[in-house]
């Protein structure tokens, strides 16, 4: 699969599909474009995307981009698609009306969907449409996928010709039948199930973390589907292997000493409830090596030491929080593979 990333930071994309090959990258930031050049020298970066009639690149199989979300956030001032960053939401459009690629994957934040009462974001569906592209979009949230954060993002995947396939991507086959039986239950355990840590639904026999959506969760807590099952258009991927289901540091000789290590297990959000980032009665910052795992990313991933000086840590932290969860584009490459093979 040949893909094409914009607005690319720091790949977690390309982290994400190593059996993949990208044929270029797109990104303008200083830092997060150091990143790129150290860990993918061979891959072009081409900058700014509003440029993108200049490109002179082969022929793709997948666009993937999460352009810029401030304007789409509840947390800024919802100008939507009148914004110029939000506006990078139509360049994206653009580029696949030029490429033409067979999929294409779109991640923003959850505001998207009320952004200007929603107007924005069904213009947005409408030209993918317009495009030829059938498509299917569903918020996954990270926590479910193996790290230990909460963090909801809007996916569109969309495949040229068919909604079929692109739903079969995101969403499992029985929400698809609209023939669910009825129930009369008390359903209670569906707030329950959605409050629970991410260590409570670790399978101790199996030592996997299940793959869950929001979605799926309360209808199938404790079960697991195969990449096989994938195939047929089921939602959940196979248990991710869990290293230690934690990210934070642990204290030097144990106990809740001032000197942490990098190194050794960590046990933030471990069974025993003893969090890292608590000193005492002090909460300390993470470390940007903690927020590399919190994202997927392997450790010191950003830690590129910029013509041979130490790495800040400002643009670190920056370029972790701007970026996708590699294992929600794990899942969603997987996914993309299992309905190729249809």
């Amino acid at each position: 699969m040949k893909y094409l990333s914009v607005c690319s930071g720091i790949e977690a994309a390309t982290v994400a599909w190593p059996n993949w090959q990208p044929v270029a990258f797109s990104e303008i930031e200083k830092f997060p474009s150091q990143v790129l050049a150290h860990h993918y020298p061979d891959v072009p970066n081409l900058g700014d995307m509003t440029k993108f009639k200049e490109w002179n690149i082969d022929s793709i199989d997948l666009l993937v981009g999460g352009t810029p979300c401030q304007s789409f956030s509840v947390a800024g001032l919802r100008k939507g698609l009148d914004d110029p960053r939000g506006n990078l939401a139509l360049v994206y459009l653009a580029i696949a009306e030029r490429f033409k690629p067979q999929w294409i994957v779109w991640e923003n934040v959850p505001g998207v969907l009320s952004s200007n009462r929603g107007r924005d974001f069904g213009a947005f569906l409408g030209a993918l449409g317009q495009l030829g592209y059938g498509f299917a979009y569903r918020v996954l949230d990270a926590q479910f996928f193996g790290v230990a954060q909460r963090r909801r993002r809007v996916f569109v995947v969309g495949y040229l010709g068919d909604w079929r396939r692109a739903a079969a991507v995101l969403f499992e086959r029985e929400s698809l039948c609209r023939d669910n039986p009825p129930s009369r239950e008390t359903r209670q355990n569906i707030a329950q199930c959605l409050t629970r840590g991410v260590g409570q639904r670790y399978d101790p026999e199996t030592e996997t973390l299940l793959a869950q959506s929001v979605g799926s969760l309360c209808a199938r807590t404790g079960q697991s589907i195969s990449v096989q099952d994938a195939a047929q258009g089921h939602l959940l991927a196979e248990p991710i292997a869990l290293a230690e289901n934690t990210i934070g540091r642990q204290p030097l000789n144990g106990g809740n000493g001032t000197g942490y290590t990098e190194g050794g297990p960590m046990y933030t959000l471990n069974a025993t409830g003893v969090h890292g980032v608590a000193n005492a009665m002090a909460v300390r910052r993470l470390t940007p090596t903690e927020c590399e795992r919190l994202q997927g990313f392997p450790d010191r991933y950003t830690d590129i030491q910029p013509n041979g000086k130490q790495t800040p840590d400002g643009p670190r932290y920056k370029a972790l929080g701007n970026s996708m969860a590699v294992p929600v584009m794990r899942w969603i490459g997987k996914r993309i593979d299992a309905v190729q093979e249809l």
